[in-house]
């Protein structure tokens, strides 16, 4: 696979007729859903679950979003999506990005960043990452 950086977290993926839309491809909407899959499987991977979160008070949200769809996909396609924990100041914010490989010819289909800031869940404020969010991603950002 042709992937941006070295090591994703990867999930293999099919469009099902469901997520087709008028066009006859995907639905974007779905490559969002996707990813939001993706974030969170990887973040259990790394220790810290949902759970945690709401233990800690804490949560890494969504600050920004941004997708590039590059090429359509159809019900059926064995496709790969990847993603990277891609940079961090190690107190309130971190990217997340993403790349979607087509399996059969490794075509990147879409590419996607997120701008993460860490907040507080009980007030909804930006606070510094809890040493456990340290501990779970700071060792995966890849480095730049």
């Amino acid at each position: 696979m042709n992937w941006d950086h070295p090591q994703p977290f990867t999930l293999a993926l099919s469009p099902a007729a469901a997520d087709i839309d008028g066009l006859d491809h995907t639905n974007n909407a779905v490559y969002v859903q996707w990813c939001e899959k993706a974030g969170w499987a990887h973040s259990e991977a790394l220790g810290l679950c949902l759970a945690d979160y709401r233990r800690l008070d804490r949560a890494m949200a969504i600050r920004r979003s941004e997708y590039d769809y590059l090429l359509p996909t159809a019900a059926g396609e064995q496709l790969v999506l990847g993603t990277w924990l891609y940079s961090t100041d190690g107190k309130l914010n971190m990217e997340r990005r993403f790349q979607l490989l087509r399996a059969s010819d490794g075509a990147t289909v879409l590419r996607g960043r997120w701008q993460l800031v860490c907040i507080e869940i009980s007030s909804g404020r930006a606070r510094r990452m809890p040493q456990e969010f340290c501990d779970g991603y700071l060792p995966a950002v890849v480095a730049t």
